[in-house]
């Protein structure tokens, strides 16, 4: 039976992930720490475009934002830490499945986007339920660049960012 509740919320959560996504190109995190390598052979990450929709529970939120490498090498992200949960997981999502998982890609030239209906963060655990108008803070660890402090506003449930 708890099992069911657990979907029936998650599927209730993740509902609102479905639509589609776009980055928003504001800097919502220093992203100084991993940006620094400055070589052509190390990762040099920025982070973009960071929010949390309003969930409607108080038992988890999605995270969801943009992580661009213009480094010549691949890096990570290995775990995330927040202030608001004690426990944030990372999932892939592949043809509707969701599942969790130990580390996500950020290929060099390339980008991370973590958004509905894709891969995305999941806050649970939560200490609070955040509100629209409030900040969660993130900190993203990654296996090359160290970690990054992420500032990420919430926003409506069903926030959509500007394409």
């Amino acid at each position: 039976m708890a099992a069911v509740a657990l979907g029936a919320v998650l599927a209730l959560t993740l509902g609102a992930c479905s639509s589609s996504s776009s980055s928003q190109d504001k800097d919502t995190g220093s992203g100084k720490g991993a940006a620094s390598a400055g070589k052509a052979g190390r990762p040099e990450l920025k982070v973009s475009g960071a929010y949390v929709p309003q969930p409607p529970t108080d038992k988890m939120a999605g995270g969801f934002l943009v992580v661009r490498n213009s480094g010549g090498t691949d890096d990570k992200l290995t775990s995330v830490s927040s202030d608001i949960a004690g426990v944030v997981e990372m999932h892939e999502t592949t043809k509707r499945q969701m599942r969790q998982v130990k580390s996500l890609r950020v290929p060099a030239h390339g980008t991370l986007e973590l958004g509905r209906g894709g891969n995305h963060l999941m806050l649970m655990d939560l200490e609070r339920k955040p509100v629209e108008g409030q900040t969660v803070t993130f900190v993203l660890h990654f296996a090359k660049s160290g970690s990054v402090t992420v500032k990420a506003p919430v926003e409506a449930t069903n926030y959509t960012p500007e394409k």
